[in-house]
C-alpha cells in the first residue's frame, strides 16, 4: 500500500489539540513559521548540511541554506505540464532533475538542489515540510477541516523518526533511487542534536513575526469554502497551482521586507543607504500586494457563485475621497520610481460609497499598478473622482495613448495566460486580466469598464445621505 502524505500529516497531528483557525490565519502562521525556522533557528548556526522534504511546492527559500541541503518536493502534476522541463521552481536554483531515476546532486557529492516528484490525489494539497540537519530537526504542516485549521510543529525525535520512516517508504515506491539517496544523506549527517528548549523558543519568535507582519502580507481571500465548481478540472488545477505559487512568492518578499524595516529603525544609517532600503521596501510591498491580488482573483474564480457582490451586511459606508487622499503620497512614490506623474482630482462634497473598506484599498492599489505598468517613462496618470447620478465615478486616464495614436502606433493587446492573468508583450509583465479585475471590483460593489487601455473607470454605488 502506498503511503500518502495525508498519512504523514495525521502522524504529525496526533496528540495536537484541535485547531480553531480559518484558512487565512493558518496561512499567516505558516509563512511566519517558515521565516522563524530559516532565519531565527537555522540562521543562528553556520551553514549545515541536511535534507528536506516538502509539498506541494518548495517551502524553503533562503539561498544560503538551500546550497547546503538536499531536497525532495512533491508537486502537482500540473507543474510539469505548465513549466518547461528542467526549469527550476525557485529563482537562482539549479535545473530540476528528472521526475524519476535521478537522485539529487547531494546524493553523489556536494549538497544542494532538490528533486521533484508527483503528488497523488490522496496526498492533499496542504503545505508540509520535514527538515533534518545536525542542529535542527523539525516538521511543519497545516491540518484540519475548515474553521478548525491548525499549524502543526513537531520537534520531538520519536515523531520525526516515524515521519522519516513513512517518507522513506513513499520515496521507495515513487523512486527507489531517491529513497536510497535520502537514507545515504541521513547517514552522512552523523549524530543529531535538538535543543530541548526549541519549543519554548520557537513559539515566542513566531508570535513576534506574526505581530510584525504588515496588513498586505495577511491579505485574506474575499470568499471562503471548500466547494469547487463541477467540471473544468484542468482549470481548477491551474488555479490551485497559481494560488500556491503566489503564497510561495510572497513568503520570501515578506521576510525581506521585515528585515529591511528592522534596519530602517537604526539611526546611524547614511542617507544614501536609507534611501536604497526604502526603495527596496517599496518594491517588496508592491509585489506582495500584486501577488496577493492574483491569489484573490484565482480563489474567487474557483468559487461557484462567488461572482455576486457581497451582501448589504458585508458592505459598509466608505469615504472614497478620503481614502484616495491617503493613498496619494504612496502612489506618487510608486509611480515616481518609473518616472510617472500622478494628478489627483476629487470633486467637492462627495457622498461615501458602499463597499468593503478592508479590501478596497488593496484593490485600488492593484488597479493603479495594472493601469500604469505599461505606460512609458514621462507619462502622466490622471485620477478623477466625480459624481455620476446615484453613483460615484472613479476614472484613470493617461496622456500617453493619445500621443501614440497621433504617431500612428497601436497599443499592444495583452495576451491571456490562463483564466485570471494576461501578458503584456510591450513590458513583458504579467497582470490581472480585464475579466479578473472586473470580477474583483464587482465583488466589492463596483463596476469596472475599460476602453482600449487608455481609460479605466469604476462606478461605485453612493451611500444614502445620513444613512
Amino acid at each position: 500500500m502506498v503511503v500518502s502524505l495525508g498519512d504523514l500529516r495525521r502522524l504529525l497531528a496526533a496528540g495536537v489539540p484541535a485547531g480553531r483557525g480559518d484558512e487565512d490565519s493558518v496561512r499567516r502562521q505558516w509563512w511566519a513559521a517558515l521565516a522563524t525556522v530559516q532565519a531565527d533557528l537555522l540562521g543562528a548556526f553556520p551553514p549545515q548540511p541536511g535534507v528536506w522534504l516538502a509539498a506541494p511546492l518548495p517551502a524553503l527559500y533562503e539561498p544560503a541554506l538551500l546550497e547546503w541541503l538536499d531536497g525532495w518536493v512533491w508537486t502537482p502534476a500540473e507543474v510539469g505540464n505548465l513549466m518547461p522541463p528542467g526549469l527550476p521552481l525557485l529563482p537562482g536554483m539549479a535545473p530540476l532533475p528528472a521526475a524519476h531515476g535521478t537522485p539529487p546532486r547531494g546524493t553523489a557529492g556536494r549538497p544542494g538542489g532538490f528533486q521533484r516528484l508527483s503528488l497523488r490525489e490522496e496526498d492533499g494539497t496542504d503545505p508540509l515540510l520535514v527538515l533534518i540537519t545536525p542542529v535542527l530537526q523539525v516538521a511543519l504542516a497545516l491540518d484540519g477541516p475548515p474553521q478548525e485549521r491548525r499549524l502543526v510543529v513537531r520537534f520531538d525525535a520519536p515523531v520525526l523518526s516515524a515521519a522519516l520512516e513513512l517518507l522513506d517508504r513513499r520515496l521507495a515506491h515513487d523512486d527507489p533511487a531517491a529513497g536510497l539517496g535520502l537514507r545515504r544523506r541521513l547517514q552522512l549527517l552523523g549524530p543529531l542534536n535538538n535543543d530541548p528548549d526549541l519549543g519554548t523558543r520557537f513559539w515566542p519568535l513566531l508570535a513576534q513575526r506574526l505581530a510584525a507582519m504588515a496588513p498586505s502580507v495577511t491579505l485574506q481571500p474575499l470568499v471562503h469554502g471548500e466547494k469547487r465548481s463541477e467540471g473544468g478540472d484542468a482549470v481548477s488545477s491551474e488555479l490551485a497551482l497559481l494560488e500556491a505559487l503566489t503564497h510561495e512568492v510572497r513568503t520570501p518578499l515578506a521576510t525581506i521586507r521585515t528585515l529591511i524595516r528592522s534596519l530602517l529603525r537604526r539611526t546611524d544609517l547614511p542617507s544614501v543607504v536609507r534611501q536604497r532600503l526604502e526603495q527596496i521596501d517599496g518594491e517588496c510591498s508592491e509585489q506582495i500586494d500584486r501577488f496577493g491580488l492574483i491569489f484573490l482573483a484565482a480563489e474567487l474564480q474557483r468559487q461557484p457563485g462567488s461572482g455576486q457582490p457581497l451582501s448589504d451586511s458585508e458592505l459598509a459606508r466608505t469615504d472614497l475621497s478620503r481614502l484616495l487622499v491617503q493613498l496619494e503620497e504612496l502612489w506618487q512614490r510608486q509611480l515616481g520610481r518609473r518616472d510617472l506623474r500622478l494628478v489627483l482630482e476629487i470633486a467637492p462634497d462627495l457622498p461615501p460609497v458602499m463597499s468593503d473598506p478592508s479590501r478596497l484599498e488593496t484593490m485600488l492599489g492593484g488597479l493603479m499598478d495594472r493601469f500604469s505598468r505599461s505606460l512609458p517613462s514621462g507619462s502622466e496618470v490622471r485620477l478623477r473622482l466625480l459624481p455620476a447620478g446615484s453613483r460615484l465615478k472613479l476614472q484613470l486616464s493617461s496622456d500617453d495613448p493619445e500621443s501614440r495614436e497621433a504617431d500612428g502606433l497601436a497599443a499592444a493587446v495583452p495576451m491571456p495566460v490562463g483564466p485570471v492573468l494576461s501578458w503584456n508583450p510591450e513590458t513583458g509583465s504579467l497582470q490581472l486580466s480585464r475579466q479578473a479585475t472586473q470580477r474583483l471590483f464587482h465583488r466589492l460593489g463596483g463596476r469596472l469598464t475599460e476602453r482600449g487601455g487608455s481609460n479605466l473607470t469604476v462606478f461605485f454605488p453612493a451611500a444614502e445621505r445620513g444613512g
